[in-house]
C-alpha cells in the first residue's frame, strides 16, 4: 500500500516512506501525504523535531516513480506539481534524515534538505536524472555543492553515479554512518536530545544556520544578534535562566 506513516511520541515525529517494494518511490498521492504530514507537524506543539526515514532495507527514497510521471498532461503541469521536496524545505522545526538505504534523485534532495544527516553504512546516494535525460529539480545543484563542495557536487550530477555511505561521510554529505539495525535509533535518541531543548531557540537556530549560507558575513553577524535577541525575550529563555540558578532542569514550554 502506497503510504507516509506519521508516528509522533515524546515530542517526537517520525515520517517513514512506506512504499519498500518500489523502493519507496514516490508518486503523486505520496507526494499528497508527506504535505499533509509535514503540515501537520508544522501545526502541531506536540512536535518540537522530525525524522523522515524510509520503510525496508533496501532504500530510503529513490525519487518519483518515473513510471507514474507520463502521468503529468504537459511539462507546466509537470512544473506546477507539489513537490515533496518543497514541503520538506517548508518544515520550520528541525529536521533529521535518517537514511537506510538508497538515496536517489528526489530522495537525495530529500535527504539534502534535512538539516542533521545520518546513514546506514549501506545507503548509497546519486542524482541519476541525467542517465534518463534531464536533471534534478528538487534545488539538488545548490544544496549539494554547499554540503560536499562544487567538485564533488559536479561529479554526482554529472555522471549519475552513486556513491557509497562511506565516500559520503567522506566528503561530508552525512555527518554519521551507523549499522542498519541502530540507524533509527540513533536518529530517534538525536532527535530526542534535541527536542529536550528550547523549542522556540531549536527553530530560530534552524532558520539561523540556513540564512547563513546565503548572506554576506556582516548580515549573518547582524541577523543572528537579532534572533538572539528574540529568543531573550522568550519565556523559555527566562526559565532557562532561573533553572541555571536553582541548579535544577529546565522546563521549556515553547513560549
Amino acid at each position: 500500500m502506497e503510504s507516509v506513516d506519521l508516528d509522533i511520541r515524546d515530542w517526537v515525529a517520525t515520517i517513514t516512506l512506506n512504499r519498500p517494494a518500489k523502493h519507496n518511490a514516490m508518486t503523486p498521492e505520496m507526494s499528497a501525504q508527506l504535505v499533509s504530514a509535514i503540515q501537520h507537524c508544522n501545526d502541531n506543539p506536540a512536535v518540537r523535531v522530525v525524522i523522515v526515514t524510509g520503510a525496508g532495507e533496501r532504500a530510503f527514497c529513490v525519487g518519483s516513480d518515473v513510471k507514474e510521471l507520463d502521468r503529468y498532461p504537459d511539462p507546466w503541469a509537470f512544473r506546477n506539481r507539489t513537490d515533496y521536496v518543497d514541503a520538506l524545505r517548508a518544515l520550520r522545526k528541525p529536521l533529521i534524515a535518517a537514511v537506510n538505504g538508497m538515496a536517489y534523485g528526489g530522495g537525495l534532495e530529500m535527504t539534502l534538505a534535512a538539516d542533521i544527516r545520518v546513514a546506514s553504512t549501506a545507503a548509497q546516494f546519486a542524482a541519476p536524472e541525467i542517465k534518463l535525460g534531464w536533471v534534478g529539480g528538487g534545488g539538488v545543484a545548490h544544496a549539494l555543492s554547499h554540503s560536499i563542495g562544487p567538485s564533488h557536487a559536479a561529479i554526482m550530477i554529472m555522471t549519475g553515479e552513486p556513491i557509497t555511505a562511506a565516500q559520503a561521510a567522506e566528503w561530508g554529505l552525512v555527518s554519521t554512518l551507523l549499522a542498519p539495525d541502530a540507524l533509527l535509533a540513533h536518529a530517534t535518541a538525536l532527535a530526542r536530545t534535541i527536542a529536550a531543548r528550547a523549542p522556540i531557540a531549536a527553530e530560530t537556530a534552524k532558520m539561523n544556520l540556513r540564512a547563513a549560507v546565503n548572506m554576506t558575513r556582516d548580515m549573518a553577524f547582524a541577523y543572528e544578534r537579532e534572533l538572539q535577541t528574540i529568543c531573550f525575550a522568550t519565556h523559555d529563555a527566562a526559565e532557562g535562566r532561573a533553572a541555571f540558578k536553582e541548579k535544577r532542569a529546565p522546563k521549556f514550554e515553547g513560549r
